[in-house]
C-alpha cells in the first residue's frame, strides 16, 4: 500500500491554489466597477404648443481631442527623446516639439517622436528678470503658435482639438488618465488646469495660483483661442517675471481666469529619492512626472530611463490604478501592508494607522541645494523617514504584470534583506502577489474618489497574496480589534 507523503513544497502549492480561489471569490462578491444604478425617470411630454430645444452633449473626449505642445531646445532635444517616446504614440497622439532653431534632418525625421516646429523670433519682446533666460518668452509664446498652427491647418483639424496641453521635453504624461480627467470638464468653457509646485518656497516666489509648466498644464480650446489673440500684449507687460509659465499665468489672470487644480500633475521640485511621494500618491490619477534628470532612479538597480520604462509596464495594463495606495491589515499577526500599485508594497510590523500612512515620507531633499527653513517646507503632509532601516518597513518593488482571467496580478519582489529582527511572518517573505480588476476610471469615479480596500489572504510564508477590491459602504480601513 502506497502512502502519500505531504512535503513542504506540496503544502505551499496547495496554499497558493486555495488563495487563488479566495481571490476569485472576493472579487466576484466585491466588484470593483459596479456603480449605483441610475433611477428611472419618467418624462412628461410637454403640450403641443410648447417649443423645446434638445441640447446634444459633446461626444466623449478621446486622445484625438488633445494637442500636446512640448517646449524643447536643440541642446536638450536629443537627450530627452527617450522620455517623449514613452508616452507619444504616432498613430493616436497629436503633438508638436517646439525648438529654438533647426536640427539635423536625421533628428527631425524620427517617426516615433512628434513633428518639430521652429519657434518664431521673439527678440522684440523685453526680458528684465536678473540672471534669467530669454527663452522663457519663446516657450510662453508656444501657446499662441500652437493655436494659430491648428487654426491654419488646411484639414480643418482645429475643430477636433478640445484641449491644448503644454509641457517640457522631460515631462512624461500619462495620457489615458489625462483624457479621463479632462472628460470631467466642458472644453467650451474657459478652463486653465494644472498644479502648483511641491515646494512652498517655489510657490511663494512665483505664485500659489499658477500651474507650473514642467508638471504640464491644460487650456481649453475656447480659452486658448482668446489667449492667443492677447498674449503678445501681455508679454510686453511682464518682462520682469522669471519663467514662461509665469507669463502665461499673468495673462490668464488679466482675462479673469483662475487655476483649476488637479493634483495629478507633478512639477517635482524636489531632489533625490522620490519614493515617499510615489508611495503615498493622492487618490487623483497620475497625470505627469517631471525632472527625471534631477531625481534618483525610481526603482533600485535600474537607470533613470529604465525605471520610467518599468513603471510604464504597469501603466500600460491599468493606467487609472497606477500609484493608487490601498492599505490592509492582518490582525492575527499584527502586520500592516501598504500597496502602491505598480510601484511598491510596504510591510510594517504592528498596527499602522491609515492617516499616518497616507502622509508623504521625506525620502527626498529640497529643491534649493542649500536648505533653509522655507525651502524645507512642502505643499503636503510630511513625515520623517527613519535613518535606522530596522525601524522602516520592508519594501517589495514592482517586478511585473501577469494577466489572469478578468483580472491582473502584479508581482513585487523584496528589496535586499537586512539583518533586522522581524517576526516570522515578515522575515520569510520573498514575494507579494496583488490581484485586481482593471480600475474603471470613468468620469463618475474621477469626480467621487474613494480609496479601495484590500485583503491579505492567509496562509502565507514566502509569498503573500493580496486582493484589491471596492470598499463596502460603511467599511473602515483599520485593523480589527
Amino acid at each position: 500500500m502506497s502512502i502519500l507523503k505531504i512535503v513542504p513544497a506540496n503544502i505551499k502549492d496547495i496554499c497558493l491554489i486555495i488563495s487563488t480561489f479566495c481571490v476569485f471569490y472576493l472579487l466576484s462578491h466585491h466588484p470593483l466597477t459596479t456603480l449605483t444604478p441610475i433611477p428611472t425617470i419618467t418624462v412628461v411630454t410637454p403640450p403641443a404648443t410648447t417649443t423645446t430645444t434638445v441640447v446634444t452633449p459633446p461626444a466623449t473626449t478621446t486622445i484625438r481631442h488633445l494637442l500636446f505642445s512640448i517646449a524643447s531646445s536643440t541642446k536638450s532635444y536629443s537627450i530627452r527623446k527617450p522620455y517623449l517616446r514613452l508616452w507619444y504614440k504616432p498613430n493616436s497622439t497629436k503633438a508638436f516639439i517646439f525648438l529654438d532653431r533647426p536640427v539635423s534632418t536625421a533628428s527631425n525625421s524620427d517617426s516615433d517622436t512628434p513633428p518639430v516646429i521652429i519657434s518664431s523670433d521673439t527678440s522684440r519682446f523685453p526680458y528684465t528678470f536678473p540672471k534669467g533666460l530669454r527663452s522663457a518668452i519663446r516657450v510662453a509664446r508656444i501657446v499662441k503658435e500652437a493655436v494659430e498652427l491648428q487654426s491654419n491647418n488646411d484639414d480643418g483639424d482645429d475643430d477636433d482639438i478640445r484641449w491644448y496641453v503644454f509641457g517640457d521635453d522631460d515631462t512624461v504624461f500619462f495620457t489615458d488618465n489625462l483624457v479621463r480627467v479632462l472628460s470631467k470638464y466642458d472644453h467650451n468653457q474657459w478652463f486653465y488646469i494644472g498644479s502648483r509646485s511641491e515646494s512652498y518656497e517655489q510657490n511663494a516666489q512665483h505664485s500659489f495660483d499658477m500651474a507650473f509648466g514642467g508638471g504640464g498644464f491644460v487650456i481649453s480650446r475656447s480659452l486658448a483661442r482668446v489667449l492667443a489673440r492677447v498674449l503678445d500684449s501681455c508679454l510686453m507687460r511682464y518682462a520682469h517675471v522669471y519663467g514662461s509659465d509665469s507669463r502665461v499665468y499673468s495673462c490668464l489672470s488679466e482675462l479673469g481666469v483662475e487655476l483649476t487644480h488637479e493634483p495629478g500633475f507633478h512639477q517635482v521640485d524636489v531632489r533625490g529619492d522620490l519614493f515617499g511621494i510615489l508611495a503615498a500618491h493622492p487618490l487623483s490619477p497620475l497625470l505627469s512626472l517631471h525632472h527625471f534628470d534631477i531625481i534618483d532612479p525610481l526603482f533600485p538597480g535600474l537607470t533613470k530611463l529604465e525605471s520610467v520604462k518599468h513603471l510604464f509596464e504597469a501603466v500600460d495594463h491599468d493606467p487609472g490604478r497606477i500609484l493608487q495606495q490601498s492599505v490592509c491589515y492582518d490582525s492575527s499577526k499584527s502586520i500592516t501592508v501598504s500597496v502602491s500599485w505598480g510601484y511598491v508594497v510596504q510591510v510594517f510590523e504592528g498596527n499602522q494607522l491609515l492617516p499616518d500612512l497616507i502622509r508623504v515620507q521625506k525620502t527626498f531633499t529640497s529643491w534649493r541645494r542649500k536648505e533653509n527653513f522655507f525651502s524645507s517646507l512642502h505643499m503636503f503632509n510630511v513625515r520623517d523617514y527613519g535613518k535606522d532601516p530596522c525601524k522602516n518597513p520592508d519594501l517589495f518593488f514592482f517586478d511585473g504584470v501577469v494577466p489572469e482571467e478578468n483580472m491582473y496580478s502584479t508581482l513585487y519582489k523584496r528589496k535586499k534583506s537586512t539583518n533586522c529582527t522581524r517576526s516570522n511572518a515578515i522575515r520569510d517573505l520573498i514575494n507579494v502577489k496583488v490581484f485586481s480588476q482593471k480600475l474603471d476610471a470613468d468620469t463618475q469615479q474621477m469626480s467621487f474618489l474613494r480609496r479601495q480596500c484590500c485583503e491579505i489572504l492567509p496562509p502565507y510564508s514566502e509569498t503573500m497574496v493580496i486582493a484589491l477590491r471596492r470598499c463596502e459602504m460603511d467599511e473602515l480601513i483599520a485593523m480589527n480589534p
